[in-house]
């Protein structure tokens, strides 16, 4: 299983950015997806999850109405769609690949992690 995220970088305050992770060594189509987000100094936490079909997302109440996940399953490709970004988004930003086909927002639940792409909001 791998893993490659992408899209990362510096934003200013409301700017956008858009997150892809490249997935390999697995049947795609076949597992809910996650994205993760860790801050200096703070736990791991659930930002989006998607099921397999691609039917149903979760998001975090912390990015609700401002994030958005998706997946592409003929490109093997997952996505986090960011707007309105806040200094407070500012996080390392994971790809994971959940256990079945379920959304889950535990970190125990995914059994694969990418490397992380990095997000700085700063003016």
């Amino acid at each position: 299983v791998q893993l490659v995220e992408s899209g990362g970088g510096l934003a200013q305050p409301g700017g956008s950015l858009r997150l892809s992770c490249a997935a390999s060594g697995f049947t795609f189509s076949s597992y809910a997806m996650g994205w993760f987000r860790q801050a200096p100094g703070k736990e791991r936490e659930f930002v989006a999850g998607i099921t397999a079909s691609g039917a149903g997302t979760v998001h975090a109440d912390s990015v609700k109405g401002r994030f958005t996940i998706s997946r592409d399953n003929a490109k093997n490709t997952l996505y986090l769609q960011m707007n309105s970004l806040k200094p407070e988004d500012t996080a390392l930003h994971y790809c994971a690949k959940g256990y079945s086909r379920t959304i889950y927002t535990a970190r125990d639940k995914y059994d694969a992690w990418g490397q992380g792409t990095q997000v700085t909001v700063s003016s």
